[in-house]
């Protein structure tokens, strides 16, 4: 059996952990949703058998990168992912943030991304994250910009013209 550490970060309002079996309702819930999957992957929702499968992944990341995506729960519900993730064929580690809707609109993506940013950037000695964001998607741009990332070009992932904005460390 393999033995890694997954953190758990706190914020002034935010628990992000390690993802466990619990999760899947609300994990399975929020990937169904539509108005949360438009701007990510390919756009489409997906079943609670996909979304399963991609918590499998979320841990994978975990153990053979050191790094990867973490549950955030606000006031004890589940609110989304966060963290940095690199699938096979990414270009870079991409600091990636995903809030359910019925949390948007209360800055916890950004509380949530720069909470898991300043953790890679110590913990994992990165110098650099970039943020991948379809350029229809305004909030994750803002989210970007209050992170103090920069945009750097456009590049192309799955099939979509993203722009790709650069998180370094310390600024």
């Amino acid at each position: 059996m393999s033995h890694f550490a997954i953190p758990t970060l706190r914020t002034p309002r935010l628990l992000l952990r390690p993802f466990s079996a619990a999760d899947w309702d609300g994990f399975a819930a929020l990937n169904a949703d539509a108005d949360f999957r438009r701007f990510l992957g390919d756009g489409r929702v997906l079943s609670r058998d996909e979304a399963w499968t991609q918590m499998e992944r979320i841990l994978g990341q975990w153990a053979l990168l050191g790094y990867g995506l973490l549950a955030v729960e606000h006031e004890g519900r589940f609110a989304g992912r966060v963290g940095v993730l690199r699938p096979a064929g990414w270009p870079e580690p991409e600091l990636a943030w995903g809030i359910a809707p019925a949390f948007w609109g209360f800055g916890l993506a950004a509380e949530a991304a720069a909470a898991a940013r300043d953790w890679a950037f110590k913990a994992c000695g990165f110098t650099q994250l970039a943020s991948f964001i379809l350029p229809a998607n305004a909030r994750s741009a803002r989210v970007a910009e209050k992170l103090g990332a920069t945009r750097a070009g456009e590049i192309t992932i799955l099939g979509r013209t993203v722009d790709r904005w650069v998180h370094r460390r310390g600024t």
